[in-house]
């Protein structure tokens, strides 16, 4: 789950970028979230490997836009190009010429140097002369869009008791396991600092989480009178950023914990089975500034100040390449 926001149409002119990668969520979410801080104009060009190509390793592929669809693409509107990740890596390396600059987002595990630039996290341990490092993912929850969310859902969420916590769910994925016995003891949790501590909880799923945690956390919780979202109608995500006293995120997602730090709420993690060394030195460096803490079954409340390294990333991704 992340925020995001993919024009309809096609920009042209010198504010263009296209975001050349597959079409993840969280892909999106960082190359739009770059683009808004920098007063880009950004469209999605999807990456989808043809055939058998898409069994093979981008980084193996010998010519990378001939194993792919066609993308939306033109000189004209794609002076600038965002890759993300090790497939839209590939593709933006091809794409880089005389008149077209390339930013790679996150390790493309290929040569550095292909890229204009490359903006990875600290946790990916790369570093060069053209590599611009922050701590957290790259995002579109800025001060302004948290404002407006908070005026539109406040009375949304009045019903609910204060302090209100606000719980993040995100999925099983290839480094963390969260699934119906996982959420059957998460859930407990959550009911017991609802008794113990008095508080309002309002939880919103992601498309990751499975409908049996859904099923399992809305019956622990509804009938204490938290309110999981139902995946119908508007997406509270941002809302319970903006209103939240606190807020609960499971560990599994760096996009999900890097928007949540991003607020002015203390952020609790919740410890899954499973292991990543790169989400470990992530929500170690974060503890290390005060920003997390490690969810133990109660609300906690200390003295936090947002962390977002995107703006900056942003200005020193514009001063290297001359974009103001």
């Amino acid at each position: 789950m992340s925020m995001r926001d993919t024009p309809s149409v096609l920009p042209h002119g010198d504010r263009a970028v296209a975001v050349v990668a597959e079409d993840l969520a969280g892909m999106r979410s960082q190359a739009f979230g770059l683009a808004a801080r920098a007063g880009m104009d950004p469209f999605f060009c999807p990456v989808r490997a043809r055939g058998l190509w898409g069994q093979v390793p981008a980084a193996w592929w010998p010519a990378p836009l001939r194993a792919i669809d066609p993308l939306p693409l033109d000189a004209g509107a794609a002076g600038l190009v965002f890759s993300v990740g090790g497939t839209g890596g590939a593709v933006g390396a091809a794409l880089r010429d005389s008149a077209r600059r390339v930013v790679q987002i996150q390790n493309p595990r290929m040569r550095l140097d292909r890229f204009d630039l490359v903006v990875a996290n600290r946790h990916d341990e790369i570093s060069g002369p053209n590599v611009l490092l922050s701590r957290t993912a790259l995002h579109g929850v800025s001060p302004e869009r948290l404002a407006a969310a908070r005026a539109e859902w406040q009375p949304r969420l009045a019903h609910l008791p204060r302090p209100l916590v606000a719980v993040l769910l995100g999925g099983s994925n290839g480094r963390f396991r969260l699934d119906e016995a996982v959420a059957a003891r998460l859930a407990g949790q959550l009911a017991e600092m609802m008794r113990t501590d008095g508080v309002g909880v309002a939880v919103t799923p992601s498309r990751r989480t499975g409908d049996g945690v859904c099923r399992i956390v809305r019956e622990a919780l509804s009938p204490l009178g938290g309110w999981v979202w139902d995946m119908q109608g508007d997406n509270p995500y941002l809302g319970l950023l903006a209103c939240a006293d606190a807020v609960v995120v499971t560990q599994d997602s760096v996009s999900m914990v890097s928007e949540a730090v991003a607020g002015t709420a203390p952020v609790m993690v919740v410890d899954l089975p499973g292991r990543s060394r790169r989400i470990g030195l992530f929500l170690r460096e974060l503890a290390a500034a005060g920003r997390i803490r490690r969810f133990a079954g109660r609300m906690e409340d200390w003295p936090v100040t947002p962390l977002d390294d995107t703006i900056e990333v942003a200005e020193s991704m514009c001063r290297r390449l001359g974009l103001h």
